[in-house]
């Protein structure tokens, strides 16, 4: 059933869409499953949740680990380690905790700035000006050297309005491309855009996004 509804999924995305199998609150065996039908890209929220799965699952080729939950600067060494890029960037004092492990692990991490464009006060993320800034320190002053500023994150408004969330992913598609096109076009590594979940997604490759987090979807509703 995973790997008939992943195919599905996979059918529906062009070419240069990347899709992330979103595996939070799923057993290790329907990861594995989805492994099996050769989805290599999993997310997870959790840090423990996700250290353990890492543990168990082990090293296989070409899997690769996205980290897109709220990430606590205490929980580092339970993410940073293990993932390939980390999509839930939402505060300057969270970049500034990853700089200084992966300077101490001589690292580099990649990330994702997190873009409030929900309607919702309680979704994390920057606004546009916050993302400017942070990205003009970094190309200007040099700041956060261990840190790759890869794209942008956002998650549209809790609603069945397709026009609202519509207007959202229109938002920060909007913004990237005024970084990529604009501010900072030389900088080759800043091209991803993820945006669109299992309910949306249709919607958010219409509206340029390079990314989509999908886990109902394919894994059917939460287990734990």
């Amino acid at each position: 059933m995973i790997a008939d509804q992943l195919h599905s999924i996979q059918s529906q995305l062009p070419e240069g869409v990347t899709l992330v199998a979103v595996s939070k609150f799923h057993p290790v065996s329907a990861i594995l499953e989805a492994y099996a039908a050769g989805q290599r890209i999993f997310a997870e929220s959790r840090p423990q949740e996700l250290a353990a799965k890492v543990e168990e699952i082990g090293s296989l080729e070409g899997l690769q680990w996205h980290f897109i939950g709220h990430l606590q600067t205490n929980k580092l060494k339970q993410v940073l380690p293990y993932v390939d890029l980390v999509q839930s960037v939402d505060s300057v004092h969270l970049l500034d905790a990853i700089e200084k492990w992966a300077a101490a692990a001589d690292r580099k991490i990649h990330v994702l700035l997190e873009m409030h464009i929900a309607l919702e006060e309680s979704k994390q993320g920057f606004y546009e000006e916050e993302i400017l800034e942070i990205l003009l320190r970094a190309t200007g002053d040099g700041a956060w050297p261990h840190i790759v500023f890869r794209g942008l994150m956002g998650m549209a408004t809790n609603t069945d309005d397709e026009e609202q969330i519509r207007a959202d992913f229109t938002r920060i598609r909007s913004f990237m491309d005024y970084l990529k096109e604009d501010l900072f076009p030389e900088w080759e590594q800043f091209d991803t855009l993820s945006i669109g979940m299992s309910g949306d997604f249709p919607l958010a490759v219409e509206c340029g996004s390079t990314m989509v987090r999908v886990g109902s979807a394919i894994f059917g509703e939460r287990v734990y």
